[in-house]
């Protein structure tokens, strides 16, 4: 009901019939005029009733109609804006497609390496080569998606229409096979093309989304992804939000949330659920949702020994340090013994060698200037040597094939 049906509907409860009977000033033609607000160019006066037993009720009803007419008249303008926009847009439409038409198909829309470089989309798969060592499938993949952008970019430039493409996607494989890195560098790519707003990475799991009592799981969700708006929202171990053992757990608050987001706001968030492949299988399974959101999967293989020592390489390099051919080949049975035992995790157990090693080097370098004349060289304080990974491998071999190891 709007504002003149109420005023109309407070008119009849409150005056009643005896206010539209004809007074010395108004006959009842004109008092329903007045009432209804049918009569042409009337002026509403709440003062000219003044004598009239009514006059309160008239004065009310005068403002109510007033109301009524502003309403009235703005809801108008607003049409009349919505039909003009159309009307605009139904014009450009016309005009671009009359161009697309008259326009070669042999037009040169650029060339693919200018929108690579200037993107900035050329140096950031050139640093993930970087990054990451082998992992061919995964960089094949972040090219493809990579190119998918920048031809999307060039329609948008020649005027073809362009629908933002949905980006979501799961990472399958074990730790420490790079899927973090890949992540960052994906949201590096969608700012730089346009298609995020700062391209930064949140990386989430169960507990920061889940809560841990009636009202708490919804807020968290919601906290978290505005934190990542504008970015990349990496759910690692993305399975664990399922409970499939207990219909009532918070988790699934937190997977609607998510299934929400993920559809009406594609176009300023992009997901990416990591873990397990066999895992993430199940929990596609068990939330159909979920997978019908997801169109990029990319799957990240376990690093072989040999590219495990490249890594090391890197990490050393950056490190300014080095490690001769003897050291090289302790680490590479290092790895291969430590591949066999539990909780290995690629790229991690790497790294958690090389400080292990580089603390054994510290610990030699020290006794053995100690030892001597008390100098230490800037050989020594730059070098791991062989005896260096002979510890960790002894360790490992002495706790045996089952023993948790870092």
């Amino acid at each position: 009901m709007n504002t003149l049906q109420k005023a109309i509907l407070f008119l009849c409860l409150t005056v009643g019939a005896n206010a539209l009977v004809p007074s010395s000033r108004f006959s009842r033609a004109t008092v329903v005029s007045m009432s209804t607000g049918t009569g042409a160019g009337l002026d509403y006066n709440p003062d000219a009733f003044k004598d009239e037993a009514n006059s309160g009720n008239m004065r009310r009803l005068g403002d109510a109609l007033k109301d009524g007419d502003i309403e009235r008249k703005k809801a108008e303008a607003e049409q009349d804006q919505r039909d003009r926009a159309q009307e605009i847009a139904r014009e450009k439409r016309a005009e671009k497609v009359a161009f697309m038409a008259d326009m070669p198909d042999d037009t040169p829309a650029g060339a693919v390496v200018d929108f690579m470089y200037k993107g900035g989309i050329t140096e950031i798969l050139e640093q993930l080569d970087h990054d990451l060592i082998g992992l061919k499938p995964v960089k094949k993949r972040v090219r493809e998606i990579a190119s998918l952008l920048v031809l999307d970019k060039m329609r948008r430039k020649l005027g073809f229409d362009t629908a933002v493409p949905s980006l979501h996607m799961c990472f399958t494989g074990a730790p420490g096979t790079g899927k973090t890195t890949v992540a960052i560098r994906m949201g590096q790519i969608l700012a730089r093309m346009g298609y995020s707003r700062q391209g930064h990475v949140v990386v989430a799991t169960r507990d920061d989304l889940v809560g841990q009592y009636v009202g708490h799981t919804a807020p968290k969700t919601k906290e978290v992804i505005k934190k990542a708006m504008g970015g990349v929202l990496l759910i690692d171990e993305a399975y664990y939000l399922y409970n499939a053992a207990n219909d009532r757990d918070y988790g699934q608050e937190s997977i609607e949330i998510l299934l929400q987001v993920m559809e009406q706001n594609q176009e300023d968030l992009v997901v990416v659920l990591a873990g397990y492949e066999d895992r993430m299988n199940s929990f596609f399974g068990n939330i159909p949702g979920m997978a019908s959101r997801v169109g990029n999967h990319v799957n990240f293989p376990d690093y072989e020994a040999d590219e495990l020592v490249d890594i090391a390489n890197v990490m050393i390099r950056d490190l300014e340090y080095e490690i001769d051919d003897q050291a090289q080949h302790t680490f590479l049975e290092y790895i291969k013994k430590r591949k066999t035992m539990p909780f290995f995790s690629n790229a991690r157990t790497v790294r958690n060698a090389m400080d292990r090693a580089r603390m054994n080097s510290a610990i030699r370098t020290f006794d053995e200037a100690m030892a001597g004349s008390g100098i230490i060289t800037v050989g020594d304080l730059s070098t791991i040597k062989a005896v260096d990974f002979q510890v960790i491998l002894d360790e490992i071999t002495e706790l045996g094939e089952n023993a948790i190891v870092a």
